[in-house]
């Protein structure tokens, strides 16, 4: 178990902005250690790379790191499917047809549960962009091993994981690992521009906000006859929680995670309301199709937070910040807009020229590595996780949930070891259909702990 005090959200404000601001220019956060003591790479030596988990998003950030740096080689491949792999194999030889830039014979393409660990040992650089709930896991052992890494977030499903992924992370800082995580707004032009003003006062103290990710929602994958259950579910993944933890954690982290950058803070406390109306069907597994949930945070400011996946409906993937002196919008279309409380705009951001921030992340690991520097964002990455978890614990259970006892519950979902042979942690009743929480029922912060009734 961690020591509780590491694991508290009351770091000040003044701390937590300087530590997420943005760095030389770049939106890194930079260790105090000297160069000389991070492991350098010369302009001319080759960055070998292992992609663990080679659905889109792991095929998509395997092409951002060949961009970043010519001298990148995808050295391996694992996946638990291996037409996945395939797919990912296919789609990277075609974007890049010249050379060997992608460097991964029959022998370097891992399939199955374990296949993570051979493809870290052949790499310098990890991508880890599997399903989440297999990432502490993931991370734990590239950590062990003394990889530089990549990973998508959320950093895990439950407190469990979160707390390994605070542990590793530790231990990558020891040993001055460079860590990347993919919530990319921390990459984003506008987002650190907008930060500045924030920084320099130009809106006053947040005193409340507004952050979205209201969408149609996205892909099902629907059972094939000759599927196990545990195959159907990982195929599926999204919506089952023990793999992606839902939509309020797999999307609606990036908002959730830019409240407590700008605030400057992580919330104390959640509670909130939501359910599933729309998406019911067998294939939807457990997760809700929306989310409202009101985070209260140590300065005071309260964020209302809201999510869904509900076609035809108003949608909007953004946030909106209430200060003193003014208000802030910001979203990932390369927007901020800062305007006084009595309309006069103050700061509009012409992000027509944006880098791409899924690529900029990239481009400023593989320039760490190669500049002796080391990033790392896994406190951030593993505390907005916790935040978001935070929030499904309270709309689940429909209780005001503290910090502490979201950080402390005892709620391991994924099982150790797994095979083919291992049972998924949840499973169909007779009719097919999963068991969804229920608010005022379901008990979400295990049996070592109880919920706060507010």
């Amino acid at each position: 178990m961690e020591n509780k005090d590491q694991l508290k959200s009351t770091i000040t404000r003044r701390d937590f902005m300087k530590k997420t601001s943005l760095a030389a220019g770049g939106g890194i956060l930079l260790s105090s250690l000297p160069v000389s003591s991070s492991a350098y790479v010369a302009a001319n030596d080759v960055i070998n790379v292992a992609v663990v988990g080679c659905g889109g998003r792991g095929t998509g950030a395997a092409n951002q790191a060949l961009n970043a740096d010519e001298g990148v080689k995808i050295v391996a491949l694992a996946d638990l499917f291996r037409d996945r792999l395939d797919d990912c194999y296919n789609t990277l030889t075609q974007a890049h047809p010249d050379g060997d830039r992608i460097d991964v014979p029959e022998e370097h393409k891992f399939v199955g549960f374990d296949g993570y660990k051979n493809a870290i040992e052949l790499a310098d650089v990890v991508i880890l962009a599997t399903t989440p709930g297999y990432r502490p896991a993931h991370f734990e052992e590239a950590v062990r091993q003394g990889k530089h890494v990549f990973m998508e977030k959320p950093l895990g499903t439950s407190a469990d994981g979160v707390r390994r992924i605070l542990q590793a992370g530790r231990e990558a800082e020891q040993k001055n690992l460079n860590v990347v995580v993919g919530l990319q707004r921390h990459y984003q032009t506008n987002y650190h521009e907008a930060l500045k003003h924030v920084q320099d006062n130009r809106i006053g103290k947040i005193t409340a906000g507004q952050v979205y990710w209201n969408s149609a929602g996205v892909w099902v994958r629907e059972r094939q006859p000759d599927q196990t259950e545990l195959e159907y579910q990982n195929r599926n993944w999204y919506y089952f929680n023990w793999l992606c933890g839902d939509h309020i954690l797999e999307q609606h982290i990036h908002n959730i995670d830019v409240a407590n950058w700008f605030i400057g803070e992580y919330p104390i406390s959640a509670q909130g309301m939501g359910g599933r109306e729309v998406r019911t069907g067998k294939d939807h597994g457990q997760i809700y199709d929306h989310h409202f949930v009101e985070y209260t945070y140590p300065s005071g400011a309260v964020i209302a937070s809201q999510c869904r996946h509900q076609p035809d409906t108003f949608s909007r993937v953004a946030e909106h910040f209430q200060g003193t002196y003014g208000t802030l919008e910001v979203d990932s279309s390369n927007k901020a807009l800062i305007k006084d409380h009595d309309g006069v705009v103050l700061y509009d951001h012409d992000g027509m020229n944006d880098p791409n921030p899924y690529q900029v992340e990239h481009d400023k690991l593989f320039a760490a590595i190669r500049n002796g520097d080391v990033i790392s964002d896994t406190e951030n990455g593993a505390k907005s996780t916790l935040a978001a978890i935070m929030g499904r614990m309270a709309t689940y259970s429909g209780q005001v949930i503290t910090w502490d006892q979201a950080i402390n519950a005892q709620d391991k979902m994924v099982p150790d070891n797994m095979t083919w042979d291992t049972p998924p942690p949840v499973m169909p009743d007779e009719n097919g259909n999963y068991p969804v929480p229920k608010p005022g029922i379901t008990s979400v912060l295990g049996e070592e702990s109880t919920v706060s009734r507010g």
